[in-house]
């Protein structure tokens, strides 16, 4: 079986806990986009992993892992990650793959990166670790793959900075290449766990362009970055946080004002720990935006939701969600595609009333109070999708299932 997990938001929804918990059922776990730009944050027994490029099951001492041909690789990066995890005690070596269709990040593509976003008259906010160029070089067809590091006369296209670099890296990167479609059709009957990277809404071509990522982080992306057909794609799951955040610039319709609402930003930036794990930047906050989480549904043709940091609330006498934008005095409830539009959206909010109990600890879902099962099935009816499993806290316990994923 075939189960793909996404985010639905602007990404850090928390992802990486959530295919770190349903790899346990897995037999490999397939990471199909994005690179050293993206952060997961795993805890288990009490013990925290920063992930970037290596997909979340391997924390799993029997789990195979895959790095995808959609990713792009930096692996000066990469080789620093997987020393962390063996002087961690993880035992990485046989169970780390990577598709000989993904391509390589040169270093002299960071400065690049960050030049590029400098001479934007409206920066991205690109984390600066060379993505971005080695998408585009790679839409030019001037990429660098891993199939390519034994054709000579590829590599002598690249000037001697290039070629050391390549070369530092080569038999490593060799010894872990793998024909990934081949893989993925030999195993076929086995259980694949596809694991994206950012957000719904930073898909290239469905987010909000231009602030969005490089590459395709759609639950579609999983077919094509990895290698295997659309119709093999069993299940698609969407993560999102009882409220929204995101990193960088562009549009954030629901964000909390900063002015007039500080005290909040600030509980829900610190209780919900939002800065980023690659970058450590603030992350910025806002209410549940409805609106845009039926769009990701829609766009990604979700079969489940999975709510993460709904303990988050439980202090708050009342929560509110976004149910319409108000643009220009007009209510509107489907995702514009106009930048303009969205940065003078205003939201249109629906008001529910606290819980005020401790969610950690919770297991079953008749076990929340009403008042948080309330929210939940007013987030299932908006979006004609339901809510799957809901996660209360950082530990990989801290979460519950409502109904089975590997079926």
């Amino acid at each position: 079986m075939n189960v793909v997990v996404i985010g639905a938001q602007w990404g850090d929804e928390g992802k990486g806990k959530i295919v770190d918990y349903l790899a346990e059922d897995a037999d490999y776990v397939v990471r199909y986009a994005g690179g050293p730009n993206a952060g997961h944050t795993i805890v288990v027994g009490g013990k925290q992993f920063a992930l970037h490029q290596v997909p979340s099951g391997i924390l799993y001492p029997n789990k195979t892992v895959f790095l995808g041909s959609g990713m792009v690789i930096d692996a000066e990066a990469l080789f620093a990650e997987l020393q962390m995890l063996k002087d961690n005690g993880i035992n990485w070596e046989g169970r780390v793959f990577i598709s000989d269709r993904a391509h390589l990040i040169l270093p002299h593509y960071r400065a690049l990166d960050k030049e590029r976003d400098a001479h934007r008259k409206h920066p991205i906010g690109t984390t600066g670790r060379g993505m971005g160029i080695a998408y585009a070089e790679k839409a030019y067809r001037d990429g660098v793959r891993l199939a390519d590091l034994d054709w000579a006369e590829k590599m002598s296209e690249y000037d001697d900075e290039d070629k050391e670099y390549l070369d530092k890296y080569r038999d490593s990167l060799i010894k872990m290449r793998v024909n990934l479609t081949a893989k993925l059709f030999a195993d076929r009957k086995k259980n694949f766990l596809f694991e994206g990277a950012q957000g719904a809404m930073l898909d290239l071509d469905a987010g909000t362009y231009p602030y969005v990522s490089s590459g395709m982080s759609c639950a579609a992306g999983a077919a094509c970055g990895s290698g295997i057909g659309p119709k093999s794609l069993d299940k698609v799951l969407g993560v999102f946080k009882a409220y929204t955040t995101r990193v960088g610039n562009g549009p954030l319709p629901t964000e909390f004002d900063e002015d007039s609402q500080s005290e909040l930003y600030r509980f829900v930036r610190e209780t919900g720990r939002e800065y980023g794990v690659t970058t450590g930047r603030p992350r910025r906050c806002g209410y549940l935006d409805l609106v845009a989480l039926r769009y990701a549904c829609r766009t990604n043709s979700l079969d489940g939701l999975v709510l993460t940091h709904l303990d988050i609330y439980d202090t708050l006498d009342e929560i509110e969600a976004c149910t319409a934008y108000d643009i220009d005095g007009q209510v509107v409830t489907d995702f514009p595609a106009s930048i303009e539009e969205l940065n003078r959206a205003k939201p249109v909010l629906e008001k529910f009333t606290g819980w005020k109990k401790e969610l950690k600890g919770t297991q079953d879902y008749d076990q929340l109070p009403k008042e948080a099962r309330k929210y939940v099935e007013f987030i299932e009816a908006y979006t004609e999708t339901p809510v799957d499993i809901i996660s209360v806290g950082y530990e990989r316990n801290d979460t519950f299932i409502r109904k089975p994923v590997w079926e």
